[in-house]
């Protein structure tokens, strides 16, 4: 914006705080205000600046207040019968050690007003709840402490879309490919989402239009959903644009952004449709509007600042790590998959030696992804505890010895070139001196890695896809729309 002389008639490089807005608004004298595009920030000071008489268009402060406030929202969801993690709001320590033997862990904690995830934690015992409690925050009246049920393995979702208070358009429906637990910022999408049912879909357009039409939304939704054991559960409602607008829009071919300014102004969603539509692939019929069928599938995947900063760690959590993100597009989810590792400098090997060090958790399903790899023609090597895991399935690999253990280890292969891929998804509380320093050898190295299971499925998903197919071909975006 700021170098595009046809995109603005004036800028200004100020701080988005109360004063400064009012003062630009004062100076301004503006038809109208738009708080959708600046995250938390700008709806923040929706109500304020509507006690000085600004004209905000879109959503109004009301709505965006009814969204932000978690016991009116709460109130909102239990009005219209919508399904929601269990939850609770702890003032007190008491209070939290409380609401979590009550919700049964594990459970998700985080502060209230916070942005990107921080200090946001899920604590499977009350030893760690109470860790959290006394070194991650500060409870108090008014900074209380959100505690929800956590949803192990479920599927997430992140939906765009936009309303004019009679119908909704559902941009795009983005399936994570990381299980729940890892921010929505940090996590990979599908755009269009894979494997869900028609009936599942057509739960998830209609729930979204049901709440966007409820609320009285005005302009961009962004709604975050789980599946969890077939149910749909709303983990939140943001009332503006999000991160995923840029992506979708690209994937569409819809200019998101462009067609909720005409909608706010204007209050026609499908006039403003039908002016960007120049690919004409939105379905106008019903009350929900939507594209008609994507011919391509898009990735978006999150770039991360690890190997720029010396000590970092690499695992994903619900605290927001990512600094960027970058899209693959192509007729196949496996090479769009492949193409987004690619472009955040993370391309899959087509052969060599895969290290795996797995959790727990994840090495019952970690031999099924085993077992493919050697199908694709890798060797593989393993610490002690998934070695001996793959062993009891009959899988080879070679035993390699963590740093704690002697030399050569794990760091001594990976300084030697020996080691294409690393897989690791090792828990930081029981290995986290030897997990560190592997992790911090496979930046060292820039040797691609996954930190997820899923992740590395949607690898070997990939590989099989690239057997058959030149992901080095070069296709204009405008061929997948």
């Amino acid at each position: 914006v700021s170098t595009d002389y046809d995109t603005s008639d004036v800028l200004y490089f100020e701080p988005i705080t109360f004063e400064c807005v009012r003062s630009v608004i004062e100076r301004e004298k503006p038809d109208g205000v738009i708080v959708h595009f600046g995250g938390q920030t700008p709806l923040k000071l929706a109500k304020s600046l509507n006690l000085i008489g600004a004209h905000i268009i879109g959503t109004s402060a009301k709505v965006i207040d009814t969204a932000e406030d978690r016991e009116k929202f709460a109130a909102f969801v239990e009005k219209h019968n919508l399904l929601q993690p269990k939850n609770g709001i702890a003032r007190t320590k008491d209070e939290a050690y409380s609401i979590a033997n009550a919700l049964g862990f594990p459970v998700l904690v985080r502060p209230s007003y916070v942005l990107g995830g921080r200090a946001m934690r899920i604590v499977d015992s009350v030893e760690e709840l109470r860790t959290y409690m006394e070194e991650a925050v500060k409870v108090s009246e008014d900074s209380p402490v959100l505690i929800d049920k956590f949803l192990d393995s479920a599927l997430e979702l992140d939906v765009d879309c936009i309303s004019d208070g009679t119908s909704v358009y559902i941009g795009g429906i983005m399936q994570h490919i990381e299980e729940a637990g890892i921010h929505s910022g940090d996590s990979a999408s599908c755009l269009p989402p894979f494997g869900l049912s028609a009936s599942m879909l057509q739960n998830i357009e209609s729930t979204t239009a049901q709440i966007a039409l409820n609320l009285g939304v005005i302009g961009l939704m962004n709604v975050q959903y789980a599946i969890y054991k077939d149910e749909l559960y709303l983990i939140e409602v943001n009332p503006r644009a999000s991160r995923t607008v840029p992506f979708v829009s690209k994937a569409t071919g819809i200019p998101l952004a462009k067609v909720a300014t005409r909608v706010m102004w204007q209050g026609d969603l499908r006039e403003a449709l039908a002016y960007y539509d120049s690919f004409d692939n939105v379905d106008y019929t019903g009350e929900i509007l939507k594209h008609k069928t994507l011919k391509s599938v898009a990735i978006k995947e999150s770039i991360f600042p690890f190997n720029k900063l010396s000590g970092a760690d690499m695992s994903l959590g619900p605290e927001m790590k990512s600094t960027g993100e970058v899209m693959g597009i192509s007729k196949n989810v496996g090479v769009s998959f492949a193409k987004s590792q690619i472009a955040c400098k993370n391309a899959i090997p087509t052969k060599g030696k895969v290290f795996i060090s797995l959790s727990q958790r994840d090495k019952q399903a970690g031999c099924v992804l085993a077992k493919k790899l050697l199908a694709l023609g890798f060797q593989l090597c393993a610490t002690g505890g998934t070695h001996k895991a793959f062993a009891a399935e009959g899988i080879e690999s070679e035993l390699v010895l963590k740093i704690s253990e002697g030399r050569p280890n794990i760091t001594d292969l990976m300084t030697n070139n020996d080691i294409a891929m690393a897989i690791n998804t090792s828990d930081m509380q029981s290995h986290k001196g030897d997990t560190i320093l592997i992790r911090a050898q496979i930046l060292k190295d820039n040797i691609p890695y996954f930190t997820t299971l899923s992740a590395a499925n949607m690898a070997v998903l990939a590989l099989e896809a690239m057997v058959d197919t030149d992901i080095n071909q070069a296709t204009a975006l405008q061929d997948f729309l």
